[in-house]
């Protein structure tokens, strides 16, 4: 092999590895409201993680939580949607791949005493607001709603080039049979 050809390899061997798609950071954050502290832990490594969700003063048991994260968290933020002065956490994921799928993990304080999840209907079962859908949405607390924003897709576009408008869905925290649910309340496309 000549010096040239060799040095060609390298080349391609270097910009090869310039490829490699980092790793988010660690998810390290704390959250304080009304009097209750979560701090949720995630190595953000690979397509699966384990992240630790621990509260501070709660009545009851403060015992750390260990959620399975499909993918990564990209974010969380704390509130009181229905306003009841019982906080809740909202964990914010996306999947690994190409369609970077938002997830939700979510619990609330019941009276402040100890934690219940959060339930989301899957938006695959609500097939008018699912329409267009593949992924590379956003969740985030506005006001008194949880929104999930996403880029509408046209029958003929890649993953990586939506050309259709943008839906936001708005979502309120109500009692559910056994539990907390987030129900549709409006929905928009821009």
């Amino acid at each position: 092999m000549t010096t040239t050809s060799r040095l060609g390899l390298m080349l391609i061997s270097l910009s090869a590895s310039g490829l490699a798609a980092e790793s988010p950071p660690a998810y390290e954050k704390a959250h304080s409201l009304q009097g209750i502290t979560f701090t949720i832990n995630c190595p953000n490594e690979g397509s699966l993680n384990k992240a630790t969700l621990s509260t501070k003063g709660l009545e009851g048991e403060n015992a750390p939580i260990t959620l399975e994260i499909d993918g990564t968290i990209t974010g969380s933020e704390v509130a009181d949607l229905n306003a009841d002065g019982s906080p809740e956490i909202y964990i914010f994921t996306a999947s690994a791949g190409s369609g970077s799928y938002a997830g939700l993990v979510a619990y609330s304080t019941n009276s402040k005493k100890s934690l219940t999840a959060i339930y989301l209907p899957e938006l695959g079962e609500d097939k008018k607001n699912s329409a267009g859908y593949m992924g590379h949405d956003q969740f985030a607390i506005v006001e008194s709603v949880l929104a999930r924003r996403f880029p509408l897709y046209e029958k003929k576009d890649s993953n990586a080039k939506p050309t259709g408008k943008t839906r936001q869905l708005q979502y309120k925290l109500k009692a559910g049979e056994a539990g907390w649910v987030l129900k549709l309340e409006k929905s928009t496309d821009y």
